[in-house]
């Protein structure tokens, strides 16, 4: 194997002038930075990052933690989209910064977690993304003063930095664009009521319907899920709760879903009652999981999930701490994400008030 003595003979210059060249921290003279460069190339030569990191202190690794290779397997419905997206997120804001990202799966275990930053500080990384499947509240080891720590889709009881979306802003504007197509009453079947997300979804819910001055009503909101792995259960909580709705003296006129999945089991559900979508009821789910938005007919509106956005923003912070520009903050980072309109929704025709010889009625 090459080592920058033989490049040095080879070019006719100094190991230092090579260094120099390689690091680029230091001029050269063009013609000289020519000679050694093809030195570097006809003797196959590649630069020592453990040697560069030594005397830098900086090795130019970051480590992510995450379950998403093994797609979340133990909580399919609870992960909403594949935290993939949040991996890609964080590769691309990567690229451009010159630093390795590292990639530990945790195979859906979360007692693999330690073991996995030891690995990562042994080889010196400068910073490490957790990424968890769904928003949750999470325990970790303690790591190194040394290494930074930033928490995606996740948080944790000691104020490590952490990057979440925003539950609350995500159902309230779903709410807001079905009271503006002239929706007023809009049930909720929710993802199991212990989530975060849930509870804060259902904060976003009621406020977007106080806003408008819409009263709520407790019998419109229901668990149509609780986590459980047994496919056939789950159908027969979101059928009862559909039931149960639509069974009200005053059904609704749009439901809203946790996620994507369940809106679209909702869709056999309903047109098994001869329901047409939207011409009868309306439909809207959680996450804009495309493959499921855009292929259902008709088309499903839903709150974007920004899971992209997130890994982005997860990033970007980590590699400001690590450069010392950014400081830790001490409250999560919230990421938005707009709704996106499909053909699950119609617009309601507006009453209209007619005045008659005993007064006025509203049709």
């Amino acid at each position: 194997m090459a080592t920058i003595y033989d490049v040095a003979r080879v070019s006719g210059v100094s190991p230092k002038t090579v260094s120099r060249v390689i690091n680029g921290d230091a001029a050269v003279k063009t013609s000289t930075k020519e000679k050694v460069e093809k030195a570097i190339a006809d003797l196959g030569y590649v630069p020592s990052t453990a040697a560069r990191a030594m005397r830098s202190n900086k090795s130019g690794l970051v480590g992510l933690i995450t379950g998403a290779i093994s797609l979340s397997p133990t909580q399919p419905e609870a992960s909403g989209l594949p935290d993939l997206y949040i991996v890609q997120g964080i590769q691309e804001a990567m690229e451009a910064s010159g630093k390795t990202l590292l990639i530990a799966d945790t195979g859906g275990r979360m007692d693999r977690i330690p073991q996995l930053i030891r690995t990562f500080e042994e080889h010196r990384v400068e910073g490490i993304i957790y990424a968890a499947d769904y928003h949750q509240k999470v325990e970790l080891p303690t790591v190194s003063k040394a290494t930074k720590l930033v928490l995606a889709n996740c948080y944790d009881d000691h104020g490590t930095p952490s990057v979440l979306p925003n539950d609350y802003h995500g159902q309230a504007s779903l709410v807001r664009s079905l009271i503006a197509k002239g929706h007023r009453r809009i049930a909720y079947l929710t993802l199991s009521q212990q989530l975060d997300a849930t509870k804060l979804r259902t904060k976003g819910y009621k406020d977007a319907l106080a806003e408008a001055g819409i009263a709520f009503d407790a019998a419109l909101v229901l668990p149509a899920n609780i986590g459980l792995l047994e496919n056939r259960v789950e159908e027969q909580l979101l059928w009862d709760a559909i039931d149960r709705v639509l069974a009200l003296p005053d059904p609704p006129t749009v439901m809203c879903f946790g996620n994507d999945r369940m809106a679209m089991r909702a869709y056999g559900i309903l047109r098994s009652r001869g329901l047409s979508l939207p011409d009868d009821l309306s439909v809207a789910g959680y996450d804009n999981h495309k493959l499921i938005t855009q292929t259902l007919y008709p088309t499903l509106t839903s709150a974007e999930l920004p899971y992209a956005a997130i890994g982005i923003r997860a990033t970007q912070l980590l590699l400001g701490m690590i450069a010392g520009t950014t400081e830790a903050p001490d409250q999560p980072l919230l990421v938005n994400g707009p709704v996106a309109e499909g053909n699950s929704v119609r617009n309601l025709p507006t009453p209209i008030t007619n005045l008659s010889s005993i007064g006025r009625t509203t049709k």
